[in-house]
């Protein structure tokens, strides 16, 4: 028989399931989509119970046709989306229209601006460990929105939950938190193991300092320590046997990194020059340094949030796939060519892709298609290093037409500009003691060469894939796999279950095209500010 462990990845369109071998192959893998709501402006909203439903599916089809096999451990990651139950642990809703069942503030909801502006006017210590800035996107302001625009809501929950760790509740029934979560997202300052009570009260929210912080979790365990082993019931439900041992949770992003950052390299490059990036729907950059570094912009330093003992900085984009499929989805010229490219069985990208291939022919690169187009990408805000939700996107060089050419030059110029983005978030941390020079790509976008070809010139970086392409599924099994004690701990499940696939080497012909396009994208960002200041209301207006 043979030992295996599952790795449950929730992102923010589907659940995901991978069964792995424990050195690191994959045996199968299925995917189940899981719905969201939009009832305002910024608002997105999920159901916990929808979500459930969809793992359950989703361990299902991965497992189909395994035959007989040993489950050595769990591990799950997900969005860091707010989840909030009742002292019953039944739904408690987050919609501003009351509907039942919509208990998940997701990541990438903005409704709680003003409370992050209140927040940061304040200029907290505890603010040092997030770059500074509390983000939007983190549960300090939403939970402050909820106090504030849901009372009732607020006052009758029990328990708020990261969404990964609320995975490992149902899961075990404990409310057992993860240090990845509590610190990422929460302020929780893992370097002291405690919750800061002086800045809960400042902010509006010293009624759960009063509690003793019952309502976010008082045991707190580092990624993949054994949180308890899968009871009865969740056993029932997701097609599996009781008893299998469920590790602390990750952030989806996070469990990327591990999948990703520990892969042995020819040459070795130190931890200090490596940069897993993981994109999807938004990317994050995530780095580790065996010292606080504090980069403005950057989320971080976290203590222990992704690799024991080591402080994570991690910067990001709140929008990269997507912005991208915002871009494609609303050109003129997209119905045309989907359809053109769903009746040659390619998708959408593939047959950009190709497009862009047959346009360049004759050019010494292809980025020089973009030479007059120019994208600012921060059309939901800017995550790092700038740190302002309030940012949106700016295109330069439009013109009266509207072809399928058009629209594959701005595919590539969109491309370019979330990479110019990651070369700002690199030379950030770099700035703060960083040499970085390799990144360690996985996720979604990972999976479309032309979006690595771009990263790899644009900021002059070494690109490397895993050997295992699903990669943040594998950094979830890896929880599992240390939950069940296959491994002693994160570093020994790294070493002996990931690996380095395909390298991608920056062209030096293009580097000189790509300052310049660079320059650009930075002068948006003054151009952006300096007509905002121009609109600004004056006296008398």
């Amino acid at each position: 028989m043979q030992d295996i462990v599952i790795g449950i990845d929730v992102g923010t369109g589907s659940a995901r399931a991978g069964a792995f071998t424990l050195d690191g192959r994959m045996l199968g893998q299925a995917s189940q989509a899981i719905r969201a709501w939009r009832p305002a402006p910024d608002h997105v909203q999920q159901s916990s119970d929808d979500i459930w439903s969809a793992i359950a599916a989703a361990i299902r089809g991965a497992l189909s046709g395994l035959g007989e096999v040993a489950i050595r451990g769990l591990g799950f990651d997900a969005t860091c989306s707010l989840v909030v139950l009742d002292s019953a642990f039944r739904p408690v809703t987050v919609s501003p229209d009351g509907a039942p069942g919509q208990d998940i503030i997701v990541w990438m909801d903005h409704r709680a601006a003003d409370q992050a502006a209140r927040i940061n006017a304040g200029e907290h210590d505890v603010l040092r460990y997030v770059g500074g800035r509390v983000s939007l996107e983190m549960q300090m302001p939403k939970l402050l929105w909820l106090r504030e625009h849901l009372p009732e809501s607020f006052d009758r929950a029990a328990h708020f939950f990261d969404l990964p760790d609320y995975l490992t509740w149902r899961a075990t029934g404990s409310t057992t938190r993860s240090l990845c979560s509590t610190v990422c997202k929460w302020t929780y300052l893992g370097h002291e193991n405690r919750w800061d009570e002086g800045f809960f009260r400042s902010i509006g929210l010293g009624v759960l300092a009063d509690e003793g912080f019952a309502r976010l979790g008082t045991t707190i365990l580092p990624p993949g320590a054994r949180v308890g082993t899968l009871q009865p019931q969740a056993a029932a439900e997701l097609g599996l046997p009781a008893g299998i041992p469920v590790g602390a949770s990750a952030i989806d992003a996070h469990a990327g990194g591990l999948g990703v950052i520990g892969a042995a390299l020819p040459g070795d490059p130190a931890l200090n020059r490596r940069l897993a990036l993981v994109g999807g729907t938004s990317s994050c950059h995530m780095a580790v340094a065996p010292e606080p570094r504090f980069v403005p912009g950057v989320w971080g330093p976290y203590h222990s949030a992704m690799l024991p003992g080591l402080w994570l900085n991690e910067g990001g984009q709140s929008a990269t796939g997507a912005l991208i499929d915002h871009v494609i989805t609303t050109h003129a010229a997209y119905p045309e060519e989907r359809a053109r490219a769903e009746a040659a069985g390619q998708t959408i990208y593939q047959a950009l892709n190709a497009r862009l291939e047959r346009l360049a022919e004759g050019l010494d690169h292809p980025a020089r298609l973009t030479a007059g187009l120019h994208v600012m990408p921060d059309f939901h805000g800017n995550r790092s290093p700038r740190g302002d939700a309030s940012l949106s996107g700016m295109i330069s060089g439009l013109t009266l037409s509207a072809t399928a050419d058009d629209l594959a030059r701005l595919y590539l110029a969109t491309l370019q500009a979330v990479a110019y983005g990651t070369r700002h978030i690199i030379e950030t941390m770099n700035r703060q003691g960083y040499a970085i020079d390799t990144v360690l790509a996985c996720g979604g976008g990972t999976k479309n060469p032309v979006f690595l070809r771009e990263h790899a010139d644009a900021t002059g970086c070494t690109l490397v894939l895993p050997r295992e392409p699903e990669a943040i599924l594998l950094g979830a099994a890896m929880l599992g796999a240390v939950a069940g004690q296959a491994f002693g701990d994160l570093d020994q499940a790294m070493d002996s279950m990931s690996g380095a696939g395909e390298t991608i080497r920056p062209d030096p012909a293009a580097q000189r095209y790509h300052d310049r396009k660079y320059a650009i994208f930075k002068e948006m960002y003054e151009d952006q500010m300096k007509y905002r200041k121009m609109m600004m209301n004056r006296p008398g207006e």
